[in-house]
């Protein structure tokens, strides 16, 4: 980890002095039409100066062309702002930008919230204040949250509501979120926290981090708890996608494309951005969780809320990112040695599933649960080989039952079981599903 971290260091050195040699370097939106967020550079930075935020408006009547907006823009008869205080106000506040690029993912996060629902979306726009050196951007953000806060209070006296608005944070944008939402005493309507940051705010007091008293209902998916994100629960409800770590589809080697600049910038942040690409999936509504719970659900403030409740949920390694979860469970007779055992689901035109089970000789019943890019109906087969050590682990297993289910599972009566099954070293145990999904 030290090894990474170092490299990690070094080639964030070297992309400072490249992008402050090609970079824009401007400050503001762009003069033409259509407003963009900014680039600063290094030399920029260098310079100093009061930190600066700006804002972003899109709506449905200007999907593809944001807007600069400010709290003049409710009142001038020059230039109507498309602005609708009676429609719930979306709120993106981007992380920390080591490279003081501006963040690519907005404007897809911005048309994925106006296509599933009509609402106004404000992007704040704080690369300038966000970029290069960590603990002074970790600085900032109170200040950031504070500028916010003068924009939301006068978007109120012209009709918004405060329960209306949903914070999307980013990273340290998370965090931003939620002192915004202390500022207004835990009433803003909702928070999501998208892989709040972690270095500098796991052991923070919960006033100076995201927590579930910031807003009436606050959420979090964590993808990079390990290294970038937050470890610990801060919202009503926490997802944790894949553990909270290491997600598929992101590389695992320190030194992959170690001489290229994009490859090298995207692998770091692999884990981190991936709760934003997952959330942006997820608004088509195409995710299938096993479970009650989902991301941009609704949510009734009247009623009771959860408390730091934790979901884990598996994802797969590209978009949309949304798994079947296939429950598979072993019940074995007594073993007397431990046992190793390898199950892989094989599915056509999709890579095989694999997953090793280690047994003792003090447990029968085994289960793991393993991410599929299919539903249960279209597994064509479970396949079990013994891979213990041949000296050290048992040699024959005979498996009382095998069974597999998708979860959620409303009854016993939905697993699929293969009973009484004896599996030697070297010959390993296959079975080919008939199943209709139309039937089952």
């Amino acid at each position: 980890m030290a090894l990474l971290r170092s490299t990690v260091l070094s080639f964030l050195a070297i992309l400072r002095v490249y992008a402050s040699s090609t970079a824009a370097g401007n400050h503001t939106v762009s003069t033409a039409e259509c407003a963009d967020l900014s680039n600063t550079t290094w030399s920029e930075y260098r310079q100093g100066g009061k930190l600066e935020v700006q804002y972003l408006l899109l709506t449905r009547s200007n999907m593809d062309c944001a807007t600069v907006f400010s709290k003049e823009s409710l009142s001038d008869p020059q230039r109507p702002s498309p602005f609708n205080s009676s429609l719930p106000t979306k709120v993106i506040i981007h992380g920390y930008r080591a490279l003081g690029t501006k963040p690519s993912w907005v404007k897809t996060l911005a048309q994925g919230l106006l296509q599933a629902e009509d609402v106004n979306v404000l992007v704040v726009d704080w690369v300038y204040g966000a970029s290069f050196a960590y603990n002074l951007v970790v600085q900032n953000y109170k200040e950031v949250a504070v500028q916010i806060s003068v924009l939301i209070n006068e978007l109120i006296t012209h009709g918004s509501k405060l329960e209306s608005f949903h914070f999307i944070g980013v990273s340290l944008g998370a965090h931003v979120s939620g002192f915004v939402g202390t500022l207004f005493r835990g009433k803003v309507g909702r928070i999501t926290g998208l892989d709040p940051a972690g270095p500098m705010f796991k052991r923070a007091d919960v006033y100076d981090r995201l927590d579930p008293s910031d807003a009436l209902f606050v959420e979090a998916i964590h993808t990079d708890s390990d290294y970038f994100g937050i470890s610990i629960p801060v919202g009503h409800v926490d997802f944790f996608l894949n553990g909270g770590m290491d997600q598929a589809g992101c590389a695992r080697s320190q030194f992959a494309s170690i001489l290229a600049y994009f490859p090298v910038y995207g692998y770091v942040i692999c884990d981190h951005m991936r709760a934003v690409h997952v959330y942006i999936s997820a608004l088509n509504n195409s995710w299938h969780l096993p479970t009650n719970r989902t991301f941009g659900e609704k949510w009734d403030h009247r009623l009771s809320l959860p408390y730091e409740e934790k979901v884990f949920l598996l994802t797969s390694a590209s978009a949309p990112f949304c798994a079947h979860h296939i429950l598979v469970e072993l019940e074995v007779s007594p073993l007397e040695k431990s046992a190793e055992v390898q199950v892989t689901l094989s599915s056509a035109g999709y890579p095989e599933m694999e997953r090793k089970l280690r047994m003792s000789t003090k447990e029968n019943v085994y289960g793991t649960v393993m991410a599929s890019p299919v539903p249960l109906c279209k597994l064509h087969s479970i396949q079990l080989k013994n891979t213990g050590s041949r000296f050290y682990r048992q040699g024959d297993i005979r498996f009382q039952s095998v069974c597999i289910s998708e979860l959620p599972r409303k009854r016993e009566t939905d697993a699929v079981c293969v009973n009484t099954i004896y599996l030697g070293r070297s010959f390993p145990w296959s079975h080919d599903f008939v199943l209709l999904c139309g039937s089952y």
